[in-house]
């Protein structure tokens, strides 16, 4: 993982952007990391695990012995 600082984003933004793209940058301010860039496709990756894993606790919380249709649930899910 890089690390960069608040200054040097400051003054080459570009270069954290595309450093961001293969893992991604530390950013710290008076040597503590404030924050993280991640890449756009990392980000899209993350949010997507998210989802997946919100979406699968919800059907694992379902109790489908009731008689439940499983596609009404699904419905309502969202999923």
């Amino acid at each position: 993982m890089s690390v960069i600082s608040v200054s040097d984003l400051k003054t080459n933004p570009a270069r954290a952007i595309d450093s961001s793209q293969e893992s991604p940058v530390a950013l710290q301010k008076r040597n503590k990391v404030k924050a993280y860039i991640v890449g756009k496709d990392l980000f899209e990756k993350i949010v997507s695990y998210i989802e997946n894993y919100i979406d699968s606790e919800a059907v694992k919380s379902t109790n489908f012995s009731k008689g439940r249709d499983f596609e009404k649930i699904a419905r309502e899910l969202g999923i």
